[in-house]
């Protein structure tokens, strides 16, 4: 999977999700004070898990240093601590750049994942 970032701002890192050359989902981050965000440019292993708090099965991204980094659903950057929120489209919410349709483009995360219980992830377009 690919992670291609097209905006980091002070509401939110913003990148497409891409699986075997298609594009299929959008997501959104946390951005902190110096819009940095949990995750680098680079690679990540990825791997088959539960989101506690929301009752799904989704997967954890390994990220050095931080624990339990997941795909979840979601829409603002307020939605995420440090987890990739996973939606169908970019929009605005509440004054604010968001993401729209969470559940539709988790569902299609969760459904190019099938069978798998763990993948890499490439993210690239990070300052």
């Amino acid at each position: 999977m690919e992670l291609k970032t097209v905006a980091v701002r002070s509401d939110g890192c913003f990148s497409a999700l891409v699986w075997d050359t298609r594009p299929f989902a959008v997501s959104v981050e946390r951005t902190f004070d110096d819009l940095s965000t949990v995750l680098r440019n680079g690679t990540y292993k990825c791997k088959r898990d539960f989101y506690h708090h929301g009752g799904y099965e989704t997967f954890q991204i390994i990220v050095p240093g931080h624990d339990r980094v997941l795909f979840h659903k979601g829409n603002k950057e307020v939605d995420s601590l440090a987890c990739v929120c996973v939606a169908e489209s970019f929009t605005r919410m509440d004054g604010v750049t968001a993401i729209g349709d969470s559940a539709h483009g988790f569902e299609e995360f969760m459904n190019v994942t099938t069978g798998l219980e763990e993948f890499d992830t490439i993210v690239t377009g990070r300052p």
